[in-house]
């Protein structure tokens, strides 16, 4: 689209839109059983294939005679096993801070007070612009009474979705999905050129390796800065990285952990961060690591086919990166 389209016009087609995505979403159906793991995995950061649920967030917490409750990929739905995300904040301004605020209500229709705490933090709050141009991870606090708040910058006027990534105490992880609209004009972007080099306030990270559907597939992300290595890489979130990957056809979301963590003797503070994934279909996706080097968290960006979908052309050149962080980072 050539020229800007008012919101308005944009939203009236949305309702069609999600209605596919989550059509797409039902029919991929749910990801292979989770096998031994490979001899390279370190410990307790699942290096092994998720299981179905590892795409609706940290899936190692599930129980078992849960998991096979979900057949659809996380983020792709707004309640999921009786639970429901829920914004409580309905005007949100482009380029201003908003104190956004939301909670999640359980099967009993009551607020959720009681999280399990995943990677140090007891709910993970993903928000992307729906072209995945632009990408936060917040960590909002709790304000009382089961109400989460978090203060975020919308940067444009269009439409994004917001990811609570979860796991009720005595449940299953979940990863729940909300839309989220900013008035103002509009102009729809491509999905950014397929890329295996990102760079980001003076560091360059490679992406190797392949996203196979429906099958583990092993990426190495290799981390420098001024072309030399970074071997001082500080944990975060309990990691040395944390990858997001989302399907740029209807946002799927599939979040993944490196192979190994900081401390269990085995796993090294860079340059290489290995994560094992599984995705669940063919087309495109946008993966989005956040490492912690020098006291301050970056996120680095890619976009990587799998199988024969892929559909955006490669780019020769590394993406630069807009990343803004400090306690909340953004990209």
């Amino acid at each position: 689209m050539n020229t800007a389209v008012k919101l308005g016009a944009y939203v009236a087609g949305l309702a069609v839109v999600f209605g596919g995505a989550l059509g797409l979403g039902n029919a991929v159906g749910p990801l292979s059983g989770e096998p031994a793991k490979p001899s390279h995995d370190s410990g307790n950061h699942a290096a092994a294939t998720p299981a179905p649920q590892a795409t609706a967030g940290h899936g190692e917490h599930a129980a078992p005679a849960q998991q096979a409750k979900s057949n659809t990929p996380g983020g792709l739905q707004v309640s999921e096993n009786g639970y429901t995300f829920t914004p409580l904040t309905a005007a949100i301004k482009p380029g201003e801070p908003t104190d956004f605020q939301f909670t999640v209500t359980g099967p009993d229709g009551k607020a959720v007070t009681d999280y399990q705490v995943q990677h140090d933090k007891k709910l993970h709050f993903i928000v992307v612009s729906r072209d995945l141009g632009t990408f936060q991870h917040l960590h909002p606090v709790e304000a009382g009474g089961g109400v989460w708040s978090v203060k975020m910058t919308l940067p444009e006027a269009g439409a994004y979705r917001a990811f609570a990534d979860f796991a009720p105490t005595g449940g299953q992880a979940l990863t729940l999905g909300g839309d989220l609209l900013v008035a103002g004009d509009y102009t729809p972007k491509a999905l950014p050129a397929a890329s295996r080099t990102s760079e980001v306030d003076g560091y360059t990270v490679t992406l190797d390796g392949e996203l196979l559907p429906g099958q583990q597939s092993k990426l190495t992300l290799k981390v420098s800065k001024d072309g030399k290595p970074v071997t001082d890489l500080q944990p975060y979130l309990g990691a040395y990285g944390h990858l997001v990957a989302l399907r740029g056809s209807d946002l799927a979301y599939l979040h993944v952990h490196p192979d190994g963590e900081p401390g269990d003797g085995k796993t090294q503070p860079g340059p290489e961060i290995v994560f094992y994934a599984e995705v669940p279909s063919r087309g495109d996706y946008r993966l989005f690591l956040d490492f912690q080097h020098e006291g301050k968290v970056r996120t680095a960006d890619f976009t990587l086919g799998a199988g024969q979908g892929s559909t955006v052309k490669p780019s020769a050149e590394p993406t630069p990166s807009s990343t803004e962080h400090g306690d909340d980072h953004k990209h």
